[in-house]
């Protein structure tokens, strides 16, 4: 797919999403429903990927801790 295709088919979805938003009042409750399932679906995934992603750069870039354990060797008993 060339770079001018897919800059064309974002930008028809953009123009098509923008339509549905702005006949979003006028719509049926269960078009409102459907909306808001997709909206919070795609919410959730965003913020699971910015969780995922912190997590991922606090182990790159913060030393593990676990590195750092002192080993106690038993004591012999008298």
């Amino acid at each position: 797919m060339a770079v001018t295709d897919f800059v064309e088919e974002i930008r028809s979805v953009g123009k098509r999403l923008l339509l549905k938003l702005q006949g979003l009042p006028q719509a049926e409750p269960v078009e409102l429903v459907a909306f808001s399932i997709i909206v919070l679906f795609t919410a959730t995934v965003l913020l699971l990927l910015m969780l995922a992603c912190s997590c991922c750069c606090v182990r790159c870039c913060c030393p593990d801790r676990r590195s750092r354990k002192i080993l106690v060797q038993p004591v012999k008993p008298r």
